[in-house]
């Protein structure tokens, strides 16, 4: 048998270093998943590249994003047309919101059918055109295959964008044409792609140095721009005696056991934080693009320097007086040198005293009674017990609250989520993607009940087929049972003065921990504070993946760093309007309000 097309684009995928696919089997790649068989790609991971079945192409582009999140390579999603195509679009705009590399790979109807109205025929270029905008192509002739993949890969990587290549599925059994004839009208290309070596020029790099010399009370913002760049951080900000806030995505930047690290930034964000950022008089922002204003300082009141290596998000959050277009560690190991270290201090205590006294109120609010567990106890404990090395993933809800504030993430572990994006769902496929890139890890998933009825229990059985794979089994779930669409919940409160909606809101209750062992997992339930720590210790003795389930009271408030007057009164009218949740509400608030002042 020839090579064929299929043949040929699982080929071209490996020698551009792509050695895992995330995806579904459908009729419409009928092709390349003949192809993909034929290199070794299955379930014992024996070829030059896998394929991982997920229970659901949004998965496998979720999974493709975190991929591309936790290794810094490119991620690689694959579905069947029409529908499977379109299931990858909400993972895909989590890649593209996040800036993560992903290359997804759909099928189509036969080119010969195409334009007939024919069963599961999308306008797939079409529909691709916004996620992948900077890159989207339909293959028409075997000729084609070479340079699509080989400028998809490039493009991805160097925009750290979606790129989508669209293969009709009677060309992928064509036969191959590794090599066009050298004539007018072809293609020859080649792969391979390496970052730049991106820093600013000398006099931007003076002009940046002279603002932050200038400044006697500097702030820094770091993000997932700022990962690889942890040392230079930590070193810029003992030369300016300034304090380090941390976007969502840069949680991992740096170690949270820094007493001048003042956690998340934002309304998840700490009030070390809030206190940060309205005090400075000088903002270094890195690697992020944080999109909320009102938690950055007032414009006029600080000067600001930005780094990032996307110019098209340079100047766009703040009025920044200095631009610096670079690698993050490249361009901070540049600008160390012009420097001054600061004599005073005063700053630096300030915000040390600040972050010591948050950790305390933490840890009081963690402690407090609840109905029947507070969710703070659950991060709380957890915290101290957190694997070297591990890998955190968090979904969108409440969780992602205690995971912003109540870790303390050190130096070597990973941690992310749905940023950007923040869509439901991204948790448990999140950290499945974490233990095929690095099996040798632990992984925790933080999830609300929503997100797990959403696909995480799906995704579960997922595990049940893949994790005797890793040389280190350890993978567990942590589902905050509270029967309640709870971040939501707290929004209708605090922003639109309106009482809990129970027909929207109140979710049927789910044996999360049961149906872990029904699959051959391990379950475990938590109903009262004095499991939580063995819980704990249990899943990570574990021989198996685990979930726990913790029964946690949905009126635990999240509060935001500092309540304003309008949320407030927002809350207030909640309240007055007969919340079914509003006893539990008021005493919740009360107890942890009355541990920050009592602290």
């Amino acid at each position: 048998m020839s090579p064929t097309v299929g043949d040929y684009l699982v080929e071209r995928l490996a020698t551009g270093g792509v050695r895992r696919i995330y995806g579904y089997p459908g009729d419409g790649i009928n092709g390349i998943m003949g192809a993909l068989d034929r290199a070794g790609a299955g379930i014992d991971g024996s070829g030059p590249l896998e394929f991982i079945q997920c229970r659901h192409e949004e998965m496998a582009a979720l999974m493709a994003c975190a991929h591309a999140k936790f290794t810094g390579e490119l991620g690689v999603c694959l579905a069947t047309s029409g529908p499977g195509a379109i299931h990858l679009l909400n993972g895909l705009y989590d890649a593209k919101l996040d800036h993560q590399p992903v290359l997804a790979i759909v099928g189509q109807q036969a080119l010969t059918a195409l334009g007939g109205d024919y069963q599961q025929e999308v306008d797939l270029v079409s529909l691709f055109k916004d996620v992948a905008h900077e890159y989207v192509h339909m293959a028409t002739d075997p000729a084609q295959v070479r340079h699509l993949v080989d400028r998809a890969i490039r493009i991805a990587r160097a925009q750290r964008t979606v790129t989508c290549l669209i293969v009709p599925n009677d060309l992928q059994g064509e036969d191959a044409v590794p090599e066009a004839p050298r004539a007018h009208g072809t293609v020859h290309s080649g792969p391979g792609y390496s970052d730049p070596a991106l820093v600013p020029a000398e006099s931007a790099l003076r002009a940046a140095a002279e603002i932050l010399n200038a400044g006697e009370r500097v702030a820094i913002l770091v993000g997932q721009g700022a990962l690889e760049a942890t040392d230079e951080i930590i070193e810029v900000a003992d030369l300016l005696g300034a304090g380090v806030a941390k976007a969502l995505l840069g949680k991992a930047a740096v170690p949270d056991e820094l007493p001048f690290v003042t956690g998340s930034i934002g309304l998840l964000g700490t009030k070390p934080s809030s206190d940060l950022m309205s005090g400075c008089d000088t903002l270094l922002m890195v690697g992020s693009s944080f999109p909320y204003a009102e938690f950055l300082p007032e414009e006029g009141e600080a000067r600001g320097v930005q780094i990032d290596i996307d110019a098209r998000m340079i100047g766009i959050r703040y009025p920044m007086d200095a631009n610096l277009v670079g690698d993050s560690a490249r361009t901070l190991r540049a600008l160390i040198p012009l420097l001054e270290r600061k004599a005073d201090r005063s700053w630096r205590e300030q915000i040390e005293s600040g972050v010591a006294h948050w950790w305390d109120v933490l840890e009081a609010r963690a402690m407090k009674e609840a109905e029947p567990v507070n969710p703070q106890r659950v991060f709380w404990e957890l915290s101290s017990r957190l694997p070297d090395d591990c890998i955190l993933s968090a979904d969108s809800g409440t969780a992602a609250n205690w995971f912003a504030r109540d870790l303390k993430v050190r130096r070597g572990m990973k941690a992310s989520l749905s940023g950007t994006l923040a869509t439901m769902g991204a948790g448990v496929p999140y950290a499945i993607a974490a233990k095929f890139a690095f099996p040798d890890r632990v992984a925790i998933a933080l999830v609300g009940d929503g997100a797990m009825q959403m696909n995480g229990n799906s995704e579960l059985v997922t595990l049940t087929k893949y994790w005797r794979r890793w040389s280190d089994p350890r993978l567990i779930v942590l589902v905050l049972n509270n029967r309640d669409l709870n971040q939501v919940t707290w929004e209708q409160r605090a922003l639109e003065g309106d009482p809990k909606f129970e027909g929207a809101q109140t979710l049927p209750d789910f044996p999360y921990a049961r149906y872990a062992d029904l699959i051959g997992l391990r379950g475990i339930r938590v109903e009262s504070p004095d499991q939580v720590a063995s819980a704990w210790d249990g899943a990570l003795g574990a021989d198996r993946p685990v979930v726990i389930e913790a029964m946690t009271d949905p009126e635990v408030p999240p509060l935001p760093p500092h309540i304003t007057f309008d949320q407030a009164k927002a809350m207030t009218s909640a309240v007055l309007k007969r919340d079914p949740g509003s006893l539990g509400v008021i005493r919740q608030s009360l107890r942890d309000k009355i541990s920050e002042l009592s602290r």
